[in-house]
């Protein structure tokens, strides 16, 4: 179900990210973790932003078949706020997957009343992650 492409020497738990993808969606995710420069470039080439960040997300044109999306996410992002925060990297990851597909399933935070925000706390809790991803990203 995600087709990893890690680029990093980032240890990946696969199992825990195939079991939140499976509770979202049955379509293909391709799951890209590389360096904060190369995924400055993406943001670049893609939205115009000269800057890395932490997780970007691209979905496909539906098409029967079609997998869902890429989703790639900076590795030193996830091992820094880890880090900051506390927590397990395998945590941060998955709290940033979680936030990845949601995008790939048409969730907008900056343009919602709150609804992306209210499935992550659901998905947060289902999958006992760290609360940190809502703390954050409250306001």
């Amino acid at each position: 179900m995600i087709e990893l492409d890690n680029r990093t020497l980032l240890n990946v738990d696969i199992d825990m990210l195939e079991t939140i993808a499976q509770a979202l969606t049955k379509k293909e995710i391709e799951l890209i973790i590389t360096s904060n420069e190369e995924i400055r470039e993406i943001n670049k080439a893609h939205r115009g932003i000269d800057k890395d960040t932490d997780v970007l997300s691209f979905p496909y044109e539906e098409m029967p078949m079609s997998p869902l999306g890429s989703i790639v996410i900076s590795s030193s992002h996830v091992t820094s706020k880890a880090k900051e925060l506390n927590h397990k990297t395998d945590d941060e990851l998955a709290l940033l997957f979680i936030h990845g597909i949601l995008h790939l399933l048409g969730f907008d935070h900056e343009v919602d009343n709150g609804q992306m925000r209210k499935k992550e706390e659901e998905l947060i809790e289902k999958f006992k992650l760290p609360k940190s991803l809502i703390v954050r990203t409250q306001g």
